[in-house]
């Protein structure tokens, strides 16, 4: 009988794959079609070889490039290249592309765009000059030993491939495989590329035979970054509204569940001694008499991060309001505290209640509140920071990590520099101090009375603000602010002979002033706004990119629902919309936390024993530590990786790669594996792993009995795991590590086949 009810469900399942692209029309999907055109570089007449010109002449004489000689550039040279092929909105330019090109060594090169015109020689033609040197540093520049494979990309998508001679024409990386002339067509006003360049110049974005019906590879796409991994049931529902109308859902959507609410835990003393009984002897107003936990229980739920983690996976699991739980771990990793010093988890929730109320508000909000927060206080010293013992740790980070960070930068989020091509600072020690100055005198909201409502006897106030309780801490002298073009109030006067009540006024006011002085300053748009597309969709955008969302950041700056305006449009580029990026350096990698939620989510996550939710302490496991992510617990305030990490050997910027070492690697795989073949990743050990954890199998099972073959097995998870990309060579990789499983144990084959996926280069990497 269940092989019977296995073979029906299949078919049913092969069945509506089919008829889905039929019933397109019966859904409203009405967001743009994300299926950008793809840019083919022009080679010469018979060759893969790149029609370029010298830059430095290119423009002072009339040139037929169709009658171009090929010939070699010397390293700095500026070279102009032609491409075909785009669709470009309204001032999207040079800071849209970007050019690559690989040596005979394997080394990865990225060559500035320097400009791109519309070519006068043939239409929808463009001239593109770049020079022949890495613009991220990592190679000073390629050696001259002959040909370089080179190519463009665009929005995510990469060009064909050309070779271009680098000291001399021939040699180098030799003859590219699979490439294909793309020549000038005809001399003419139009331009043509034949169909069988334009063929190969383009990637087979759609795989639409594979995927099932349009556009659902970029619904999974768009899932993975806006939320902690798809399900098939939001994916369904995002075909029927569009990507918008679930966005305005989103943005309204009650926070945190109502079946999971934030833990509460009572707050006690920072008190760590040894001796927990959690007798109510150390906080005799918070905590019960008899409490019925157990001592271990209790030192788990109050003085760890148990609580907050694992009210964090279960939000992630199961929570409706995903784009707000992605966005508030997203700022969590900009705005840093963690466990390893604030140890209570009570402190941690009021610092993530901050978090979450702010994703969608006004970032100077976040500013303001963040800078009185009580954990913020304590990780970063400012609640011990006074007039005669000040301390320089929040004043510090607040701009160079939360706001403005080190150096000038244009608005598109590209280094500013001086006449010599040095970074330019964006604020000096003096800076420092005299930020500092103004950040004195505030501490935990301790007194009785209406301005410190949950204090608590022989508890420190982690739910207040922080206040000056004593007014003779705050330092009253001058403060310089930061100065920079358009920069208003830059200067804070003293507050010579105040009056206590004047004190409190006049620290209030220049804690405003100077947070004012810090969000106006106009590096904020672009450094935020590169920093939220780091996490939620590329590591290295281009800067056209950035640039697009600084400015809705920017026009945005007084709106109460400032970061939503960001978020949306952070979202709905098309550098972030589109079926498949075959641009290789496109996307992240999927960081420890995103990489186990997207995976658990996508197979129904529940208990171990199947009855009830995952209670969502896999961080417990020595897999997730072993990954280097633990939530709440970064081991620094610069996170758990610096946000301008380039991988080795490679011109891209890729900061959760400084979290693959050879280690993490190995754990990665670990803890897929324990999931997949243990089925449990934790199991039940009371009282630390209550519930634990197990993904549901049943569908893959079904359908590798019934196609005993396994291609539909493999196709599936394509479908669902790498929204079509799956390429060939992977598949039949995949296909015969299945099929040495004896068709008589389809579970195995189905897990065997989820953990090779899962465990695969392509999906490590969200794209």
């Amino acid at each position: 009988m269940l092989g019977r009810l296995s073979r029906v469900f299949v078919r049913v399942l092969v069945a509506s794959l089919a008829m889905s692209a039929l019933a397109l029309t019966a859904f409203a999907q009405d967001d743009p079609d994300p299926n950008s055109p793809t840019p083919i570089l022009i080679s010469e007449n018979g060759s893969t070889r790149a029609l370029a010109v010298d830059g430095d002449s290119f423009g002072s004489t009339a040139v037929d490039i169709s009658r171009t000689v090929s010939r070699a550039f010397e390293p700095g040279a500026k070279v102009v290249l032609f491409f075909t092929n785009v669709n470009l909105m309204k001032d999207e330019g040079a800071t849209a592309f970007r050019v690559y090109a690989r040596d005979s060594k394997g080394h990865v090169f990225r060559f500035p765009v320097l400009n791109i015109e519309k070519s006068e020689y043939a239409r929808n033609l463009y001239a593109l000059t770049t020079e022949m040197r890495d613009e991220v540093g990592y190679w000073d520049a390629p050696t001259p030993d002959g040909d370089l494979a080179i190519y463009i990309t665009w929005r995510g998508l990469s060009s064909n491939t050309v070779r271009l001679g680098l000291g001399e024409v021939g040699g180098g990386v030799g003859e590219i495989p699979n490439a294909v002339p793309t020549p000038i067509g005809t001399t003419g006003a139009k331009l043509s590329v034949s169909s069988k360049a334009s063929k190969s110049g383009q990637t087979n974005l759609a795989s639409q035979d594979l995927v099932g019906y349009r556009w659902s590879g970029d619904r999974a796409r768009f899932l993975e970054q806006a939320t902690f991994g798809q399900t098939m049931a939001l994916d369904t529902r995002i075909r029927r509204i569009g990507l918008r109308v679930w966005l305005s859902e989103q943005f309204s959507a009650p926070y945190p569940s109502a079946l999971n609410p934030y833990p509460n835990q009572p707050l006690k003393t920072t008190n760590q001694g040894s001796d927990l009984t959690c007798n109510g002897a150390e906080n005799a107003a918070s905590v019960p008499v008899d409490p019925p936990d157990t001592p271990a229980t209790c030192a788990r739920d109050t003085y760890t991060m148990y609580q907050p983690q694992s009210w964090f996976f279960r939000e992630a699991f199961y929570g409706d309001a995903q784009l707000r739980h992605r966005v508030s771990w997203s700022l969590a990793q900009i705005w840093v505290t963690s466990g390893v010093d604030v140890q209570q988890g009570r402190h941690m929730v009021e610092y993530h209640k901050i978090l979450s109320k702010n994703a969608f508000g006004n970032y100077r909000n976040l500013m303001s509140e963040m800078t009185l927060n009580p954990a913020m206080g304590t990780y970063l010293d400012m609640a011990s920071s006074t007039r005669i013992n000040p301390n320089e740790n929040y004043a510090r980070e607040v701009m160079q990590l939360f706001s403005i960070g080190l150096f000038m930068l244009n608005q598109d989020g590209t280094l500013q520099r001086d006449g010599q091509g040095n970074p330019i600072p964006t604020y000096e020690q003096v800076g420092v101090d005299n930020l500092t100055k103004v950040l004195t005198g505030w501490n935990l909201c301790q007194l009785a009375g209406p301005s410190c409502p949950n204090i608590a006897l022989g508890a420190q106030n982690y739910i207040d603000p922080m206040i000056i309780t004593n007014t003779g801490n705050h330092n009253l002298t001058a403060k310089t602010l930061l100065s920079y073009p358009g920069a208003a109030g830059t200067s804070i006067a003293a507050c010579a002979g105040c009056s206590t009540a004047a004190i409190q006024t006049y620290a209030a006011a220049s804690m405003n002033s100077a947070l004012d002085n810090i969000y106006n300053h106009p590096n904020v748009p672009p450094f935020v706004s590169k920093l939220l597309i780091q996490h939620l969709v590329t590591s290295d955008p281009t800067p056209a990119y950035v640039g697009r969302i600084a400015s809705v950041f920017n026009a945005n700056r007084t709106n109460p629902t400032q970061m939503k305006e960001v978020i949306k449009a952070i979202l709905l580029d098309p550098e972030a919309r589109g079926d498949t990026k075959s641009d290789p350096n496109f996307g992240k990698l999927r960081e420890p936390v995103q990489l186990a939620t997207n995976i658990l989510r996508l197979f129904d996550i529940q208990s171990a024993n199947r009855t009830l939710q995952s209670d969502g302490v896999i961080f417990q496991r020595g897999e997730f530590t072993g990954m280097g992510q633990i939530p709440f617990r970064s081991p620094t305030v610069f996170n758990f990786y610096p946000p301008d990490y380039v991988v080795p050997g490679l011109a891209i910027l890729g900061p959760e790669f400084a979290l693959m070492t050879t280690g993490t690697s190995i754990q990665r795989l670990n803890f897929v594996n324990l999931n997949v073949f243990n089925n449990a990743s934790v199991a039940v050990a009371l009282p630390v792993r209550p519930n634990g954890t197990s993904i549901d199998f049943s569908e893959m099972q079904a359908i590798a009995a019934f196609d005993t073959t396994c291609n539909y097995l493999v196709d599936e998870l394509n479908r669902r795991m790498l929204h079509g990309t799956m390429s060939a060579a992977m598949r039949a990789n995949i296909l015969t590590a299945v099929l040495a499983v004896p068709s008589t144990d389809p579970l195995t084959r189905a897990r065997q086949a989820m953990y090779l996926v899962a465990t695969s280069s392509q999906y490590q990497v969200q794209r």
